[in-house]
């Protein structure tokens, strides 16, 4: 994919319908490639933070999660949401694509306890205050947003005091570079501190996805202005035993720099 030569600035509105019309569009062909790394068909889900294979079982990003109401944004499939279920969670998943979602009920149509799924934005999370006591989004809903600290807004607003909230995005200095995995793609092409999103249109000029750029101070300052604490950001190593490819994401890229960012906060006591 290239980046277009017009500069658009797709609002909050303009993105949430492209991206929700490709991730319907998209289902299918995401899910025959990556399905089987991110557990999607298995018993009861996996929780794979990443590329890089970082698996919450085993890194234990989110604490204690047993009894714990815990909210995923931007949960596709869902197959974050069903592990985490299995593990005593009580667990709801978010996203705004129908096709994600109807994916995720056909993965858990043989669960003993499914997991609740809402169609809905991450800039408008449609439950109550103080909901839950965990919040978590691995590569979901966070860089396809235009106004990405409304999203930290609202999962302080539907947190308890004390809850966590840990997401995962692409790296931001990953925008620098173009989408390759193979050499072209270890060459800087863009300016780190270029916000213009990137956007795909088609012949009618129409936007038919968005992703939104913001740099690491950027994403620093939505937290804080949150009045959410930021605990620790994880730069996952590229595993030495994992060879496959995703997307711009590969054992050569990974060698040089990081692709994944997973911020870690918290709501006051």
């Amino acid at each position: 994919m290239q980046r277009p030569t017009m500069r658009l600035r797709p609002d909050s509105a303009v993105s949430e319908a492209a991206n929700r019309s490709w991730w319907d569009f998209d289902a299918g062909d995401y899910h025959d490639e990556h399905a089987a790394f991110l557990g999607v068909d298995t018993a009861s889900g996996e929780f794979v933070w990443c590329p890089e294979g970082l698996h919450e079982g085993d890194v234990g990003l989110l604490g204690d999660i047993a009894d714990r109401d815990i909210l995923e944004i931007g949960c596709g499939s869902a197959p974050c949401a069903r592990w985490l279920r299995s593990q005593g969670a009580r667990s709801v998943g978010l996203d705004v694509s129908a096709g994600m979602l109807a994916r995720g009920r056909i993965a858990g149509r043989d669960d003993t306890s499914p997991v609740p799924l809402v169609q809905a934005g991450a800039e408008h999370l449609p439950f109550a205050d103080a909901s839950f006591d965990i919040a978590c989004s691995a590569f979901g809903a966070v860089p396809f947003v235009a106004d990405s600290a409304r999203v930290m807004a609202e999962v302080a607003r539907v947190l308890r005091p004390g809850g966590r909230w840990v997401f995962a995005v692409n790296h931001p200095m990953r925008w620098i570079f173009p989408d390759d995995p193979g050499p072209a793609g270890l060459t800087v092409a863009i300016p780190y501190f270029d916000r213009s999103p990137y956007v795909e249109v088609d012949d009618d000029g129409t936007v038919t996805y968005v992703e939104h750029h913001r740099t690491i101070g950027d994403r620093v300052r939505e937290i804080r202005a949150a009045g959410l604490v930021l605990d620790d950001v994880i730069e996952p190593e590229w595993p030495e035993h994992l060879d496959r490819e995703w997307g711009q994401w590969s054992p050569l890229r990974g060698q040089y720099f990081p692709g994944t960012a997973i911020f870690c906060c918290r709501t006051p006591d």
